[in-house]
């Protein structure tokens, strides 16, 4: 089904299939490949997967994750190819959306073990912290937790990527696939209301 002995495709060889195979074509591909076509399904791959991983390669920026990713996407496109609707966009949209969607999962999931790294050496520096440090600290990440509630789901989503999971406005842009000013406005915006926040507690 899927080719696991070549996960990372060949730039000179599939991108032109990619870029040459119509949306009628690989729609009938990811037909054949619902019905348990495998040989569709190595022609959808051949036909897409070099676009596949670049997509995931520019959110996770390691090669050999994003070569597992592209794996896992291509197991979810054969299971879940009967879902596929053409009246809501072209094959190659619905590939590359579940293509982004697992990318920025797999970024969350590193980002969420390193924070549990983090806080549990933190933990352990902190065992023989007094107890008024530690109410600080705590008072601190709580003050963090509601300010960062203030904001709107897509400001803190551009927040946390960008001073949490320290990626730049490009990076952030293309992670959130949306464009560059529109990724620098709800930075600018989420920071304002931020500043507010902190701002008015002080007052």
């Amino acid at each position: 089904m899927i080719r696991a002995n070549n996960p990372v495709p060949e730039e000179s060889s599939s991108s032109g299939t990619a870029g040459s195979a119509g949306g009628d074509h690989l729609a009938e591909l990811l037909h054949r490949s619902s019905r348990g076509d495998s040989q569709a399904f190595a022609e959808l791959y051949d036909a897409t997967s070099s676009r596949v991983y670049g997509v995931v390669l520019r959110v996770v920026r390691d090669p050999s994750q994003a070569a597992e990713v592209t794996q896992d996407c291509y197991l979810q496109y054969w299971e879940q190819a009967a879902r596929y609707e053409p009246g809501k966009g072209s094959v190659q949209g619905w590939m590359t959306t579940i293509a982004h969607r697992r990318a920025v999962d797999r970024v969350r999931s590193a980002q969420a073990a390193q924070n549990r790294h983090v806080l549990y050496e933190a933990r352990e520096a902190r065992q023989s912290v007094d107890v008024s440090e530690v109410v600080v600290d705590r008072f601190e990440a709580d003050r963090v937790r509601r300010a960062l509630r203030t904001l709107t789901a897509t400001q803190r989503e551009a927040i946390e990527f960008a001073y949490f999971g320290g990626y730049t406005h490009v990076e952030v842009a293309g992670i959130l696939n949306i464009p560059l000013g529109t990724a620098k406005t709800r930075l600018r915006d989420g920071l304002i209301r931020l500043r507010d926040f902190f701002g008015g507690e002080e007052r």
